[in-house]
């Protein structure tokens, strides 16, 4: 039989004893992978080793995939109303909240957050998320339609049945309950695969879809990597539609994989380079500090992240100040999640620090300056730190203006007009999310409006509301969570057209 693990939390944050299953969750049950494989978890903290979980392989899909499509067809989908759909969510969230310390804590040591903006960013958050989407569960209805007096047509939002989720590292529980809430509210059956670098939430997430109620098959929890699990869960006959977030390389194999097995719906949120636009007319003070949550957020390991700051010239040098005085707060305030007072943890991994530092040394052979950060913070820790890092003097052209770095690391770029701010914001193929800085609200609406984004914030960065839905444009991803609208894409609408008079 699978194993535990029991992490013993004794810190300035937390103390207690966490135990987290470490195999697979199928049909409601934890086994081990069939062909074996397991996974290294590593506290990005300290680089050290924390914990070995299961992998699974494509066996395992498929049997997770058969649990999911024998629940469908028997005990949940159409089986189950949506009041009673709504009653387990609602249990799920009780029991979540009853251990939102439990799990800030296990998030914080798996992903180097800080905990207090795990506990009260992340978890909230996906406390929030399956709330919301609990109350939606018996409101998922269509429409009567009239067509003429011989006819009753209506239409019916009918869930797909088994659905492949795959979530990212950066944010884990967080999109867990973006994917699993709205999946759930609607009466689909889930395969869910966490991201091989974080799985500890998940697991430990797992033991709650027990306790609350859930018919076994219904949510299905396989730790696994990419290539091995998710391709298998992409490719898979009997998936009726697969989710992802992740980076926009993954997800065009991800929409090969269902285009060229069973022609599965694929709704994707991508990767992002966002651009921050401020204007001389804004709340400089404000615009400086939100720019610097735009970026720095989760340390940088955001897709909606704004790595591109475009400042008008005539506040340009007054922002570069203020905004080096933030970066400088922020570098002092890094250091252990589980510190108090710290702002700024470490990179995930040692191939996501890796890949920043190749960034920062590409800005600088390409003619960039760097104004400020650049390092690792505290080798001596172990750890995978990273200073909140500043560029100025950048070109369009350069690879930390136009690529995805996914990190703490700032590209500034001055611009005169507002035509001029407007083309170099859309100058990219990503689309995911802007920010505007003006306190001239014709303006900043206008901006919002002409700027190639899923997503505008105006006169913030990084605030987002579990109402309001969420996807990009571009390169940035199809479809969109959160909200009325994720219930969309996982309900397919049939519509039904019944003769009540005429004859042939």
């Amino acid at each position: 039989m699978p194993g535990t693990y029991t992490h013993s939390f004794d810190t300035p944050r937390y103390k207690g004893d966490v135990t987290v299953h470490t195999g697979l969750f199928i049909n409601n049950e934890w086994v081990d992978p069939v062909e074996g494989g397991s996974i290294e978890v590593i506290n990005p903290t300290t680089g050290k080793h924390i914990t070995t979980v299961s992998a699974a392989g494509p066996k395992d899909v498929d049997l997770a995939v058969d649990a999911a499509a024998k629940a469908f067809k028997t005990t949940w989908g159409l089986h189950t109303p949506g009041t009673e759909r709504g009653r387990l969510l609602n249990k799920l969230c009780d029991l979540f909240e009853q251990r939102m310390d439990e799990f800030s804590a296990l998030e914080a040591l798996d992903t180097g957050k800080i905990f207090d903006k795990a506990r009260h960013i992340d978890i909230k958050l996906t406390l929030d998320v399956f709330r919301y989407y609990a109350g939606w569960a018996d409101k998922v209805q269509g429409k009567t339609i009239e067509t003429n007096e011989h006819k009753l047509a209506y239409t019916r939002h009918e869930p797909f049945g088994v659905c492949g989720q795959i979530i990212p590292w950066n944010f884990p529980l967080m999109m867990l309950s973006w994917k699993v809430g709205p999946a759930l509210a609607t009466g689909n059956t889930i395969v869910l695969k966490p991201s091989e670098l974080t799985p500890l939430t998940a697991l430990k997430f797992a033991e709650l879809i027990v306790e609350a109620g859930f018919p076994p098959g219904v949510v299905n929890i396989l730790n696994g990597y990419g290539p091995v699990a998710g391709q298998a869960i992409s490719e898979h006959q009997k998936i009726a539609k697969v989710a992802f977030t992740g980076s926009t390389l993954t997800g065009r194999k991800i929409m090969k994989a269902a285009a060229e097995s069973n022609l599965k719906v694929v709704t994707l949120e991508l990767g992002g380079k966002s651009p921050t636009v401020i204007f001389d007319d804004a709340d400089l003070d404000q615009a400086v500090k939100w720019a610097a949550h735009g970026i720095y957020f989760n340390m940088g390991q955001a897709c909606t992240a704004g790595s591109r700051i475009f400042v008008q010239e005539g506040v340009y040098d007054k922002f570069i100040d203020a905004f080096t005085g933030v970066t400088q707060y922020i570098t002092a305030k890094t250091g252990d999640p589980f510190s108090g007072g710290m702002e700024h943890g470490p990179q995930v991994s040692q191939v996501q620090f890796d890949r920043i530092m190749s960034y920062i040394e590409s800005g600088k052979s390409e003619g960039a300056t760097l104004h400020i950060g650049g390092q690792q913070h505290d080798p001596a820790s172990g750890g995978y730190f990273i200073q909140p890092t500043i560029f100025t003097d950048c070109k369009p052209d350069m690879k930390i203006v136009k690529e995805e770095i996914f990190g703490p690391v700032a590209a500034v770029m001055k611009f005169k007009t507002e035509e001029e701010a407007i083309a170099l914001a859309n100058d990219t193929s990503y689309g995911l999310a802007c920010h505007v800085f003006s306190m001239n609200i014709n303006r900043a609406i206008r901006v919002a409006h002409a700027l190639e984004a899923g997503t505008a914030w105006v006169n913030c960065a990084q605030s987002g509301d579990v109402a309001v839905p969420f996807g990009g444009y571009k390169q940035s991803g199809i479809g969109r969570e959160l909200g009325q609208y994720a219930l969309d894409v996982y309900t397919q609408v049939k519509a039904v057209q019944i003769n009540i008079g005429a004859r042939v």
